[in-house]
């Protein structure tokens, strides 16, 4: 049994993460300051800390309870808000990663696993996108997740510590058996909109865009459910225990799905109109984004079980579903 401090766990992908290691025997502590995490999911299994990562000194007196691993989920994640309040991400995405990286230092965690991003990527110069596509961020939330990674690159240079940097692409669905039930708040991803539609809290979707050169016209993204990423993070883990060294890793589902399609499927899945208008195309997006995840089944064994666009609809709708109006 390990002993994993969760930072950010009560989030929306950190609760699973947190229910990955639960499930397997881990001792879990979740440390978060619910700003956008929600009690409900919080599992009594786990030991729950309120605070945030810019009490450094808080922060440290958790750390120094010993702990195997720190897994980094606190970070703020709006890219179109990042280009509007820069400061706000670079106060809590760098100098809150900066806390952390010297807590562990000090209180000798030795390994981290890091939520990072396709952000980092930028627009894509080929697809699929793998792990040595050029890292050039458009927007300032990918640059913080970049700076951040090259942080972990030093720490592990000058103090040892390992680390896994696990490049998401679009996080989407909810578990399976239905233990998480929290929902995002101000959500920003297609999934969570497609749903707000559908129980009528908001009137319809926006499709930013249906005149790219995809199958349908709207822009495609490569998927992947919230309970595939936690079983990489728990992998990730337990490559760097076996390994003892760093990994950088994409966790995309290698497939695209488009914005068309997946309402399509929603409106089957829910049986609402979820009624859509077409929009201008928005700066910087592009038409096609897809990982390649291959180097993620290499090492560390890793197959994407729940990322079809039925498992990640029907799953999304489950949560929502009592909610419609």
């Amino acid at each position: 049994m390990s002993s994993i401090l969760v930072v950010g766990g009560a989030g929306y992908i950190g609760s699973h993460v947190v229910r990955a290691f639960l499930d397997r025997g881990d001792s879990v502590t979740v440390y978060d300051n619910l700003s956008s995490g929600c009690r409900e999911n919080l599992f009594g299994e786990a030991t729950f800390v309120q605070g945030d990562i810019l009490d450094s000194a808080g922060l440290l007196g958790l750390a120094r309870a010993g702990f195997d691993a720190l897994i980094h989920l606190a970070a703020f994640k709006a890219a179109g808000e990042s280009m509007v309040a820069p400061e706000k991400y670079s106060v809590n995405n760098i100098c809150g990663t900066i806390n952390i990286l010297n807590a562990a230092s000090e209180a000798g965690i030795p390994r981290i696993v890091f939520s990072s991003t396709a952000a980092v990527y930028g627009s894509p110069h080929r697809i699929p996108m793998d792990e040595t596509h050029p890292t050039d961020p458009i927007n300032y939330y990918g640059f913080t997740k970049l700076e951040i990674e090259r942080l972990l690159g030093w720490y592990e240079r000058l103090r040892g510590i390992r680390f896994a940097a696990l490049r998401y692409f679009n996080a989407a669905g909810y578990d399976a058996a239905g233990r998480i039930n929290g929902l995002e708040r101000n959500p920003q991803n297609l999934l969570p909109l497609v749903m707000e539609v559908a129980i009528g809290v908001r009137p319809f979707l926006s499709i930013f865009g249906n005149d790219y050169d995809t199958p349908d016209g709207t822009g495609v993204r490569d998927y992947v459910h919230v309970s595939d990423l936690a079983d990489g993070h728990v992998r990730a883990y337990d490559f760097l225990v076996s390994q003892n060294r760093s990994l950088t890793v994409n966790l995309g589902s290698e497939k695209g799905i488009s914005v068309q399609s997946m309402v399509d499927v929603a409106r089957r899945v829910t049986g609402k109109p979820i009624p859509v208008r077409i929009a201008a195309r928005r700066p910087g997006d592009s038409a096609v984004i897809v990982a390649s995840s291959g180097k993620a089944a290499d090492v560390l064994g890793w197959k994407p079980k729940y990322s079809d666009c039925e498992t990640l609809v029907a799953s999304t709708w489950n949560v929502y579903r009592d909610l419609a109006n």
